[in-house]
């Protein structure tokens, strides 16, 4: 190479070196960024950071920076919230100002920031809007949506009886339940758990998320526009969403051929009316392109936290068979085997409210959250945060908090019992995040856990194929989810029924 051209690109190296180590110490002097590690050129923090393990590289941050800290991710500046003061007080106190969604790359190639989980501005707040409005009038929350979480939670159990006690990998079938319900309210349909394209979306949704989990992902995640290019499973995490995006157009189409004004079904239906109620407005908000961003997101979204924790629940309690011993004594004397649980049972059964609780705290399904971002420059604490930045509240530092969850490392569901054996609440409990940011379908959720759960226990015995001792219960990928280990296990029909 010419010298001239090497002596031009080792001055442009090291310049670029200076002013990102200036732009570094100036963010920190008094009242401006939080304090950090420094960062190097192109790849920011890199080195600091496990990418098999993120979110453990931010706790061990925390120790030296403080709650509060800046970090590089490649070009990309974050602040982390370590703790739940810190998370409380960015997304509660100062809600607005922190209800921005952050930088997360793979999902802008993907959606290009339509629909609800990663749009910002005044296109967030009309979908957010009408999503949550939509969503109560088909009777989220309500005895409505806990008739049909019962009965999907019994064609659950007719499902594990097919399995004929057998040994069985319970991911699809814990997938199906879920997706069933959240089908119902996003676009009226039921599926059998055999239908094949039924369990082709099932194994999309389900090989997304343990890509986006993947270190590959992460590193994507930091440099986008380089990775992209090159060969890797990021390119399979787009093909599948791509299949989802003309599975949900193709329902879409079929609703328009149908829908009628004065009888709206499903959400489909009502967006297709605001559609037609903001035809005349150029800058709506409400495109076709939008309602399948948005549907892809509550089918997603609806479908894989639920199902995974099922999963994750469900060998957790293989590894703490005296668990479920506790949970059935507990059952038989408020449920019984002559009726199905339903959710007034929730509150006469706190044993088992914990151990549902704590299986969310314990499998910190999302540990960092989806990334937020300041809409403003904002006044936190003595910092001050450019508009713009992308903010990371750490949800491990906030569930695994050992003041509040002694010995948080152990699976422990005394973690929400009083002394007198009552259910404790918890401001830590946070698996679903807090603020203006927080899932829109979190009370759906609590219901299909408490359901399935419950019912699945009150039919069957689980058997283990190896000692419950022998059972390793670590998360196969610690990256953008928790993603459980695989295994199997017998469903026993109960000698009772």
């Amino acid at each position: 190479m010419d010298p001239s051209v090497v002596t031009a690109l080792g001055l442009i190296f090291c310049v670029s070196c200076l002013l990102l180590i200036s732009a570094w110490r100036k963010g920190f002097g008094k009242g401006k960024l939080p304090p950090g590690p420094t960062p190097l050129p192109i790849i920011g923090n890199l080195l600091q950071l496990d990418t098999k393990n993120i979110n453990k590289s931010f706790c061990e941050l925390a120790k030296t920076y403080g709650s509060v800290f800046t970090l590089y991710l490649g070009s990309e500046r974050a602040v982390v919230l370590h703790g739940q003061k810190a998370v409380k007080e960015a997304l509660i106190g100062n809600g607005d100002a922190f209800a921005g969604r952050g930088s997360f790359p793979i999902s802008e190639t993907i959606n290009k920031g339509l629909g609800l989980l990663f749009s910002n501005g005044e296109r967030w707040k009309q979908i957010r809007r009408f999503s949550l409005m939509t969503l109560r009038n088909f009777g989220m929350g309500k005895r409505s949506i806990e008739e049909r979480v019962q009965e999907e939670a019994k064609r659950l159990v007719e499902a594990l009886k097919n399995t004929n006690g057998l040994p069985c990998d319970p991911t699809f079938i814990f997938g199906c339940a879920p997706c069933n319900v959240i089908c119902s309210v996003v676009f009226q349909k039921h599926f059998e758990y055999q239908d094949k394209k039924f369990l082709t979306l099932m194994e999309y949704l389900n090989e997304n998320l343990q890509i986006l989990s993947s270190p590959w992902i992460q590193v994507y995640n930091l440099f986008p526009s380089l990775i992209h290019h090159l060969p890797g499973i990021h390119h399979k995490v787009i093909k599948n969403f791509r299949a989802l995006n003309d599975f949900v157009l193709e329902r879409v189409k079929e609703h328009q051929e149908t829908v009628d004004p004065n009888d709206p079904r499903d959400f489909i239906d009502c967006f297709l009316m605001k559609m037609e109620q903001e035809k005349q407005n150029p800058k709506s908000e409400f495109i076709i392109e939008n309602l399948v961003s948005t549907t892809i997101d509550l089918f997603g979204a609806g479908t894989e936290t639920t199902s995974t924790t099922l999963r994750y629940g469900f060998l957790l309690l293989l590894k703490h068979p005296q668990i479920v011993d506790k949970i059935r004594e507990e059952m038989d004397q408020v449920i019984g085997q002559n009726r199905s649980p339903c959710m007034k049972d929730r509150s006469s059964m706190p044993y088992t409210d914990a151990v549902i609780h704590e299986i969310q705290r314990y499998i910190d399904l999302v540990p960092t959250s989806l990334p937020h971002a300041v809409t403003q420059d904002v006044k936190f604490r003595q910092y001050l945060i450019p508009k713009g930045t992308t903010i990371i509240p750490l949800l491990t530092s906030v569930l695994y908090d050992n003041e509040e969850f002694p010995n948080p490392e152990q699976f422990d569901p005394g973690h929400f019992l009083d002394e007198s054996g009552n259910f404790k609440k918890s401001d830590y409990f946070v698996p679903f995040s807090i603020g203006k940011r927080a899932c829109v379908g979190e009370s759906l959720a609590q219901m299909e856990l408490f359901l399935f759960f419950t019912t699945i226990l009150q039919n069957f015995t689980l058997k283990p194929l190896v000692d419950p001792k022998d059972i390793d219960v670590t998360p196969i990928s610690n990256g953008f989810n928790h993603v459980p280990p695989c295994y199997e296990l017998c469903f026993l029909p109960s000698q009772n029924m």
